[in-house]
């Protein structure tokens, strides 16, 4: 659901059904526990849409973006063109060297730098 993007007309539909909840328990239950395990939320949520409603109104009940506002630790673009640059232009290579290291872990034994030997020529004969 993280995807999805939502109109404005379901926002405001979001935000009308959160200030019901608000309502409930202001006019018709009095409660608070009781009108958040009715609707299912918990009651710091309930709290939370409290205090934005009364501080920015019913915009305050639309969805916000859970994104972080800074990113200290993002990736320079630059570093990032050129990693991509790297990737494209020397991908064969690269896969060639990835594939003869796994392999190297796996079986402790010494490829040829072109092409793999023929099993019976990388074995010594039984003469």
């Amino acid at each position: 659901m993280a995807d999805r993007v939502w109109s404005e007309k379901d926002l405001i539909r979001r935000a009308n059904r959160r200030l019901a909840v608000l309502e409930h328990a202001e006019e018709v239950s009095g409660n608070v526990a009781a009108t958040c395990r009715y609707y299912g939320i918990s009651r710091n949520v309930f709290y939370r849409w409290k205090r934005r409603y009364e501080d920015e109104g019913l915009d305050g009940l639309k969805d916000r973006s859970s994104a972080p506002l800074l990113c200290p630790t993002i990736t320079h673009p630059d570093v990032v063109e050129k990693i991509i640059h790297l990737r494209q232009s020397q991908l064969a290579a690269f896969i060639q060297q990835r594939i003869r290291h796994v392999y190297r872990r796996q079986r402790p034994i010494r490829l040829a730098s072109r092409a793999a030997k023929s099993p019976a020529a990388a074995s010594p004969s039984a003469t």
